[in-house]
């Protein structure tokens, strides 16, 4: 069964994106947070200044928002120095081009602490941050000179994010959560739906969709005759929905025989026990019967009538 405890695992993450020249929806430079799935702030060059983007997020400080303010607005000069900088190491002088960090840290359930720091540029891995080694590991040719700076020991940056990751980041996430938690820890519990298309060679492909849930750890999987044992699956991540609830659908093919029963099986923290929901072909409704009997009677009185018509012309031509 999920573990009530899998709720008190968190993360908070942060996504810088600058581009070499605004257009097309996206501003120059933008930063945007998130507890879990929650989008809590967002900053960018139209605006000028960090929002909240849920209403808990309201009960920090004015202090707070200024001083991210202007915490952004000098990253937004970095960033677009960055890209500029980006462009000259792929020998790039005009187009659109993306320079992205994604930074952030974990508290799981068990009470580990898990950081992450990653560069992209125009959608491929730029460099990333090792932070068992606090050392950064370049993915790209280009980005050596930037490793090479950044693991020197005059700057040591990896060790400075390291700390920053494994112990500011884990004190804001925990303060965020504690602001939050009506909302990041409420619990609703999940719709189901199940459904099957048998294609000709007599596959059945089966589909369980669980959504509307939260939080959003869940275990959704087929089983066969009350056992577990369908053993492939095709399985989507669990994606967050509007609402900021979440959906996740598992879909299996099986060759179904006399007698076998499918079951959809869903656990979850808002359920008292897991749900079974069966799968079940669809019978023809007794309108839908009515109207086959018709056509079989129909066909039949045909078939009847030119039996009897056959049968008189034979007469006649005798």
């Amino acid at each position: 069964p999920v573990s009530p405890s899998l709720t008190d695992s968190h993360s908070l993450r942060y996504y810088y994106t600058a581009v070499s020249a605004p257009g097309a929806g996206l501003p120059e430079f933008s930063a945007v947070g998130y507890v879990d799935d929650r989008e809590i702030v967002n900053y960018n060059t139209d605006t000028g200044r960090e929002q909240p983007k849920v209403q808990w997020m309201e009960k920090l400080d004015p202090e707070y928002w200024e001083r991210n303010t202007q915490i952004y607005k000098g990253t937004e000069a970095i960033f677009r120095h960055n890209v500029r900088t980006a462009m000259a190491r792929f020998n790039q002088s005009g187009g659109v081009h993306i320079v992205q960090l994604m930074y952030g840290c974990e508290l799981g359930d068990d009470g580990s602490v898990t950081g992450y720091r990653q560069y992209g540029y125009d959608g491929g891995e730029f460099i990333s941050l090792d932070t068992k080694t606090a050392t950064y590991i370049p993915t790209m040719s280009q980005a050596q000179i930037s490793t090479q700076r950044w693991n020197s020991p005059e700057l040591q940056a990896g060790e400075i994010q390291k700390n920053y990751l494994e112990n500011i980041c884990t004190d804001w996430l925990r303060k965020h959560v504690e602001n939050g938690r009506e909302d990041l820890e409420r619990k609703v519990r999940p719709k189901v739906k199940v459904s099957g298309q048998e294609s000709d060679d007599g596959i059945l492909t089966l589909h369980c969709l669980a959504y509307g849930f939260h939080p959003k750890k869940v275990d959704v999987k087929w089983m066969k005759n009350g056992v577990d044992d369908v053993p492939i699956y095709e399985t989507t991540h669990t994606l967050p929905n509007p609402d900021g609830t979440y959906q996740i659908r598992v879909s299996v093919d099986v060759l179904p025989k006399e007698g076998d029963t499918y079951s959809c099986y869903v656990d979850h923290h808002s359920l008292s026990e897991p749900l079974n929901i069966v799968w079940e072909p669809k019978k023809p409704s007794s309108g839908a019967l009515l109207v086959v009997i018709a056509a079989v009677v129909a066909v039949l009185v045909a078939a009847a009538a030119a039996i009897g018509g056959f049968l008189l012309y034979k007469s006649k031509c005798q």
